[in-house]
């Protein structure tokens, strides 16, 4: 049985609501049972089975935020879009709240295609994904599993297996600064369950140290002002869990990503601090309906938000291709 998911009517989004769509709240359930809250848009006075699209993203957001945005966006271009919530996190439920997991997060996602697939305004044999971040790196590990999914859009992707692992820039790449983290993190595990609670991590530094890298900066002047920030997002507020990230050291969730025949469109900002995600990612994958696109300019959180920079029209043109 689906649990009751206690979901708000009201519109609490970081962004204005378009007169173009028409807006529900809806609830699904993954295969662990878990259910997930989720914002399904459609095109106004829209009929028949449409193109259907699962959106989410960015890791530590909610669907309320940059998810969101994508979705009502496509939804104004002809899509069904659902923006949902992951596990654990958000208006889903799930318990222990604020965990993060390499499994259930692509599961996530594949319930969203279940729903999609069964719902009677989409056309089941033409269902995308679009993720967002870490869930970019989530939506090419679901592509690869998941042979409904046609077509994926990883926008500013993180891969979190290899941040998690390696340290940016793999600046970490040692089995002894790997040792070193798994001491911290189940020494961490000891004292949450002696405590009957678990730790945040905490999200975005708040105030905002002077010598902060500007990929922290870039990230503040998204979660932590009003441009982005929103009261149930982990990054905007306490983070994530301690000790979710164990399950990234041990699991590469890109490992059977070059077997992906579906389409895949990576979008990154050439001057974001994480684009070596997307550049090495693409290297992975093979055939002739997967493309790069950089953005000159653009840093990682120019497409969380950036209605200027995000090129939707080719969102669009990829889509309506490969979900044809």
């Amino acid at each position: 049985m689906e649990e009751k998911l206690n979901m708000t009517m009201e519109w609490d989004k970081t962004f204005s609501k378009s007169d173009k769509v028409e807006h529900s709240k809806v609830s699904f359930h993954n295969r662990y049972g878990i259910s997930l809250a989720a914002d399904l848009y459609k095109p106004k006075g829209a009929e028949g089975r449409l193109p259907a699209l699962a959106v989410c993203g960015p890791f530590g957001a909610v669907k309320e935020q940059c998810s969101g945005l994508y979705a009502q966006i496509m939804a104004e271009r002809g899509f069904l879009t659902l923006a949902f919530d992951p596990s654990f996190t958000g208006e889903s439920g799930g318990s222990p709240r604020y965990v993060a997991s390499p499994d259930i997060n692509t599961e996530d996602f594949q319930a969203a295609v279940d729903f999609l697939s069964v719902h009677e305004g989409a056309d089941p044999e033409r269902i995308g994904i679009i993720g967002i971040c870490g869930w970019g790196g989530m939506a090419l590990n679901a592509a690869a599993i998941d042979t409904r999914i046609k077509a994926t859009v990883a926008s500013t992707m993180y891969d979190m297996s290899r941040v998690n692992a390696k340290g940016y820039f793999d600046s970490e790449d040692s089995p002894e600064q790997r040792h070193a983290k798994r001491l911290a993190l189940n020494a961490q595990r000891t004292e949450d369950y002696k405590n009957g609670s678990y730790k945040r991590a905490g999200g975005v530094a708040d105030p905002l140290p002077e010598d902060a890298p500007f990929f922290v900066k870039d990230y503040y002047d998204y979660y932590k002002t009003p441009r982005g920030y929103h009261s149930r997002s982990l990054n905007s507020n306490e983070g994530w869990n301690v000790t979710s990230s164990l399950s990234f050291l041990n699991m590469p969730i890109l490992q059977y990503s070059s077997e992906i025949e579906s389409a895949v469109l990576l979008i990154h900002g050439d001057k974001a601090h994480s684009c070596y995600f997307s550049r090495d990612a693409f290297e992975k994958l093979k055939g002739d309906n997967k493309e790069l696109m950089l953005i000159p300019g653009a840093v990682h959180t120019d497409l969380y938000d950036r209605r200027d920079i995000i090129p939707f029209d080719n969102i669009e043109s990829f889509f309506r291709r490969y979900l044809a």
